[in-house]
């Protein structure tokens, strides 16, 4: 091999002569190396050593260069330092004259004889003095006294008496100023300062300074200890140079040839015996250097050795590379049936020739386990990111979807989806799995061979891979569809389209969920990507198998959705009832994830009054479903009694307290408490008065006829269920026209603002006159709602009307039997002068019951109303609180046959209580006047 390692430089013969001989050069002279050598030397190795010692210490060797090298860096180093701090001692004397002259300047200047002694009429004589002890004193060179004009007044050389200074200009306008003066009696750095007197005028000034001389004197004092530490620095630096020199001579000549061949030979040795092949290129592009595994994995012939490397048979690739110079770094070529890993780096920046070392890495079988690894990472990251994005929603056909969008293109290029239509209506998949809805069909191209979404797929043919997969319950492999026979059997026509478009490889995957097969989902890939393997089936399985979890949990959610909004939209009331009353507008709107328990309802009732309701239940399902429809059950209920709210409430908490009493079950947890708010109020057209009362219920807002927006003071009670509190009522008066807004918190509660906010936002929503309560049941649902609403919403708006003051009829009736004719004929006269004859007879025979019921068995006072709408209501009040009852009288009793009469003449009838006494009532329908049973009441009559 050539390419021998060079000999070392303390063995090579000095330019121009030959090498000094060497004892173990001679025959027969001993070879250990040099630390096994005998101590005894002889004279003639010693002048040798002596003659390397002078060649060490001139300056062609390393040590004295690195000697001198590091000898120039410290002095200039201690030179810096020692002028640096020369400047920083003047800088520092500068700074000390300064503040010493601005000092004895201003205490001069400010003295409280200062001012006074140079406004007198021989200031020299009184300031000369002070000046000189001041000078003395403060160890400056000059204090001088100057007066308004800048003559010297005082001067420590009297040859400047008399004269004046010429830099004094800032001083005259009462400035002081320290700066450096250039000037009789010499440079110096000095402080002027104005002297004034009590009216702030500039009677002289005061100069004190130090003379520049002076500072260089106390500088030079200094400098033989500035200069003495830096000696002292170069010597301790030069030392240590010296010190480390001698360490690096004595490691680098402390070895012999013997030693250094030694070296190099264990050197190559290592080298030929790495598995990692190594080829040194010079810059002619012939081989240098290349080792027994660098040949191997090359396989390169015996003599490649200072052959280009154009001429070793290498790859065109590989070739151009080692020629070029290149950095690389793991560049992968083929050579052979191998994969070599190349790393090149130019040896030139190292310190060696010109040229290029290379290092090869056999990485084939490195390059298949990395293969297979980065298959199996990217099918678990498939996997991962099908359990994050398949079921992000509780759809059936969204979960399909997101299925498709995971497998295509990374696992598929085309994915079918083909689901059970009873999974499609979230029912249970029962019956025959051979028929199925495609419900995705998802790929790059639309124009794609295959069966659109909506199409009905059935399985008929036993033979195919879909019914084989249904049969066995797990996914099945079509590697190659071309092969493939059964698979063309049940649609040859269509298979072959589909092979014309490129499709050429399936997997075909049951989707299936406890047990139950939901659908069937295809795989497919077309040219340009490889066939299905074994291992893709098993990625395939988990992947349909996490959706079909999905897809299951959907169809259980759609199943129960669909179940509570038919439940909840059914004990919702359908249509609002007729009434003259209010007009009425209402919504409902459920929550995003799901039904609630919010409900409202209008209910007519006696007398042409209209009873409104809003509830809320807490929580959301069908339990809450439930629940609403039980309240609003009894509600009704409660309602056909005619009680005022707060005792309507009362009843309705009492129920509910009982609903929600905890019940142990099978495992002995107690069930869930439901809790619930309600408002009910009733509205009288007569008097346009509205009873309210609210069971943790948000008040309702008043819209005014002009557009203005109240939300009145109402007594709040306890919401339902809690028990233990009364419930109480509130008034109000309504001006007609005016609206009343109900609703539940649904409405203005949101994650974005709190209920305060909310309820401004209403008030602004609503307000403005002229506006019809479908209006504003639009102005909220597009102003307060965002587009999926946390909550359930149910909103009622009822804009009012009064009964004209003419269709009332009211009498105050003496408590005397004999005083019912006389209110029968008013009543008889008021009712042809609202053309109501027809109803005459009947209304008053109602009127002749219920008036003589009332003075017999009642208690005064006694009332007649009569009130005309849709129908005719005959009211008669006493103050007694006696529920009279409907019963079938004997043959023998005297009486009791009253009501019975009144039952039959009158459409509805009934009794409800006031704050004092009670009310019967009786209503008839104009122009439909009842029939009696003639029969009935001949039995009645023939007492």
């Amino acid at each position: 091999m050539i390419g021998r390692f060079r000999r070392s430089r303390t063995d090579a013969a000095p330019p121009g002569g030959r090498r000094s001989p060497d004892p173990s050069d001679r025959p027969g002279a001993s070879r250990h190396p040099g630390p096994h050598r005998s101590p005894s030397r002889r004279p003639g190795q010693r002048r040798a050593a002596g003659g390397r010692l002078t060649r060490f210490w001139g300056v062609g060797t390393l040590a004295a260069q690195v000697f001198l090298l590091q000898v120039i860096v410290v002095l200039v180093v201690v030179l810096a330092a020692a002028a640096a701090l020369v400047l920083q001692g003047r800088y520092d004397g500068e700074d000390s004259a300064k503040e010493r002259s601005l000092a004895a300047a201003e205490a001069f200047a400010h003295a409280p004889g200062t001012a006074p002694a140079l406004e007198s009429p021989d200031p020299a004589a009184l300031l000369r003095g002070p000046a000189e002890e001041t000078q003395v004193g403060a160890g400056l060179d000059f204090v001088s006294v100057l007066d308004k004009e800048g003559v010297r007044l005082v001067a420590p050389d009297p040859r400047l008496l008399g004269t004046k200074d010429p830099g004094i200009g800032p001083a005259t306008t009462g400035e002081t100023y320290v700066n450096t003066y250039h000037g009789a009696p010499g440079t110096a750095v000095r402080a002027v300062v104005p002297v004034m007197d009590a009216s702030r005028r500039v009677v002289g000034m005061v100069t004190a300074g130090v003379k520049v001389e002076t500072l260089g004197h106390l500088l030079n004092k200094q400098l033989p200890m500035v200069l003495g530490s830096a000696a002292v620095a170069l010597v301790l630096a030069t030392a240590g140079t010296a010190l480390v020199s001698r360490r690096l001579r004595r490691q680098t000549r402390g070895l012999g040839p013997a030693e250094m061949t030694r070296m190099y030979e264990h050197h190559d040795a290592v080298l030929h015996a790495v598995r990692e092949g190594v080829l040194i290129v010079g810059a002619d592009g012939c081989v240098l250097l290349a080792n027994d595994e660098a040949r191997r994995l090359l396989d390169l012939p015996e003599d490649s050795d200072r052959r280009h490397v154009s001429e070793l048979g290498l790859s065109p690739e590989l070739t151009r590379l080692l020629e070029s110079g290149e950095v690389a770094s793991d560049a992968v070529f083929p050579a052979g049936d191998r994969l070599l890993a190349v790393n090149t780096r130019p040896t030139a920046p190292y310190g060696g020739a010109p040229g290029l070392v290379a290092s090869l890495r056999d990485t084939t079988e490195l390059r298949a386990l990395t293969g297979r690894a980065e298959v199996a990472r990217e099918r678990l990251t498939l996997l991962y990111e099908a359990g994050v994005r398949i079921g992000s929603t509780l759809d059936v056909r969204r979960t399909a979807e997101e299925l498709a969008e995971v497998a295509v293109p990374r696992m598929a290029d085309v994915v079918t989806v083909e689901l059970l239509d009873a999974v499609l209506h979230g029912e249970e998949p029962t019956g025959a799995v051979n028929r199925m809805r495609r419900t995705v069909l998802r790929g790059p191209d639309p124009d794609r061979p295959l069966q659109p979404v909506g199409d009905l797929i059935q399985f008929v043919v036993a033979d195919t891979p879909m019914v084989a997969a249904l049969r066995r319950g797990k996914a099945v492999l079509v590697p190659d569809l071309h092969t493939a026979q059964d698979w063309r059997a049940q649609d040859p026509q269509g298979a072959r389209r589909v092979l014309e478009y490129g499709i050429h490889s399936l997997i075909t995957v049951p989707l299936r969920a406890r047990g139950v097969v939901l659908g069937m989902v295809n795989f497919w890939r077309s040219a340009g990507s490889p066939r299905f393997e074994e291992e893709d089936v098993a990625v395939a399985e988990e992947l349909v198998a996490r959706a079909a979890v999905a897809i299951d949990n959907a169809r259980r959610y759609s199943r129960e959705h669909a179940m509570a909004v038919t439940l909840q939209r059914s004990l919702l009331p359908r249509d609002l009832p007729e009434q003259d009353a209010l007009e009425v507008a209402s919504r409902y709107l459920p929550a995003q994830s799901g039904v609630g328990g919010d409900w409202f309802d209008v209910i007519p009732l006696p007398g042409f009054r209209v009873a409104l309701v809003v509830g809320d239940v807490v929580g959301h399902g069908l339990h809450a479903a439930v629940t609403m429809g039980r309240l609003r059950t009894a509600v009704l209920n409660f309602s056909s009694l005619d009680l005022p709210p707060d005792e309507l409430l009362g009843h309705l908490d009492e129920m509910v307290m009982r609903l929600d009493s905890p019940t142990a079950g099978a495992d002995g947890e107690a069930s869930p408490v439901t809790g619930a708010t309600c408002l009910y109020a009733i509205y009288d057209p007569v008097g346009g008065r509205c009873a309210l009362s609210r069971a943790g219920h948000v008040v309702p807002a008043v819209v005014d006829p002009a557009g203005r927006v109240t939300f009145p003071e109402l007594p709040l009670s306890p919401p339902l269920g809690v028990g233990g509190h009364p419930f109480e009522a509130g008034e109000l008066d309504l001006a007609e026209g005016s609206r009343l807004v109900l609703f539940t918190d649904g409405l203005i509660e949101d994650r974005r603002r709190d209920i305060d906010e909310g309820l401004r936002l209403l008030g602004s929503a609503v307000a403005g006159a002229d506006r019809t309560p479908e209006e504003t049941c639009r102005a909220l649902m597009e102003t307060m709602l965002p587009e999926h609403p946390s909550d359930d919403v149910a909103l009622l708006v009822a804009r009012t009307r009064l009964l004209d003051p003419s269709r009332v009829a009211v009498w105050d009736v003496p408590f005397d039997v004999m005083a019912v004719s006389r209110v029968r004929g008013d009543v008889s006269r008021r009712l042809h002068e609202w053309g109501l004859e027809e109803q005459s007879f009947a209304m008053e025979l109602v009127l002749s019951e219920l008036l003589t019921n009332a003075i017999r068995y009642g208690a005064p006072p006694v009332r007649v109303r009569l009130l005309l709408g849709r129908t005719v209501v005959c009211e008669v009040s006493d103050g007694s609180n006696t529920s009279p009852r409907l019963r079938r009288a004997a043959t023998t009793d005297e009486g009791g046959r009253g009501l019975f009469l009144v039952s039959q003449f009158a459409d509805r009838w009934g009794t409800r209580y006031a704050a004092r006494g009670k009310v019967i009532w009786a209503e008839l329908t104009p122009g439909d006047a009842p029939e009696p049973d003639p029969m009935l009441l001949l039995d009645e009559m023939a007492w």
